[in-house]
């Protein structure tokens, strides 16, 4: 896989350095001449260009790139070259890096993104799964589909506990993915049963309402029971017995 990482810094390095390592072929564009840390990445190709113009883009040959990374720690770049290379060169795949998670929202098709990646928010997730039990965090999400991974620690007392795989009525675009029962992950079948300590994987879509996830892994999800109406007395009998009419 051919890719062309733009950004030199620590972060466009240590990407493609681990690209390198699975055997991709990799180039690195910064228009900084400081940047140009050839040595620390020597199995990389270099060049010294500004990624936000169209010559240089032709020049490090993005029209042949499997995926290109916006890895700059400034998002306007990022998002340029990211709606570059999607519009004026046709690359099946785009990654944005997202540094200021303000300008979150603007990371999606509309500007050539097919996958932002946001440091802030990916650190937040994994401190609160780290240290939240019962409450659900949103480990990742796919921009193209809109769909997400939550993580979900089942506390003690879920109403959960106890209960097979089959048998929860998970609420409407949401499914369980995996389960991690103490390091080992696994794969859920419908006679598996819910343990308290449990860390759940669920992936949710577009229509997914976490609301009524979060209420059935805590709550339970159930209804409350309605009053039973009122049964109808039976009629009291007569106080006086009738007495029956004399033959005539």
């Amino acid at each position: 896989m051919r890719v062309v990482v733009a950004g030199a810094g620590s972060v466009g390095r240590s990407i493609a350095r681990e690209l390198l390592a699975h055997d991709h072929e990799v180039v690195i564009v910064d228009k900084s001449p400081a940047a140009m840390r050839v040595a620390q990445v020597p199995d990389a190709d270099w060049l010294l260009a500004d990624a936000c113009e169209l010559s240089s883009l032709a020049s490090a040959d993005v029209e042949s790139a499997d995926v290109v990374v916006g890895a700059t720690g400034d998002d306007k770049v990022n998002l340029v070259f990211s709606l570059l290379c999607k519009t004026e060169f046709g690359v099946p795949r785009t990654v944005a890096r997202v540094n200021n998670p303000k300008n979150e929202w603007m990371f999606d098709e509309s500007w050539g993104v097919d996958v932002a990646v946001s440091t802030p928010r990916i650190m937040t997730a994994m401190v609160e799964e780290a240290v939240a039990v019962g409450d659900l965090v949103r480990i990742f999400t796919f921009h193209q589909s809109g769909a997400d991974i939550l993580e979900v620690t089942l506390p003690e007392d879920s109403p959960l506990v106890g209960t097979r795989v089959g048998a929860v009525a998970w609420p409407h675009d949401t499914v369980l993915a995996c389960i991690v029962r103490s390091t080992a992950p696994i794969a859920p079948s419908v006679d598996d049963t819910l343990e308290a300590g449990d860390e759940l994987l669920i992936v949710t879509g577009r229509e997914a309402e976490e609301s009524q996830l979060q209420a059935l892994l805590v709550q339970g999800g159930r209804p409350e029971p309605e009053p039973l109406a009122d049964e109808a007395e039976p009629p009291t009998p007569p106080s006086e017995p009738v007495e029956a009419p004399e033959a005539t």
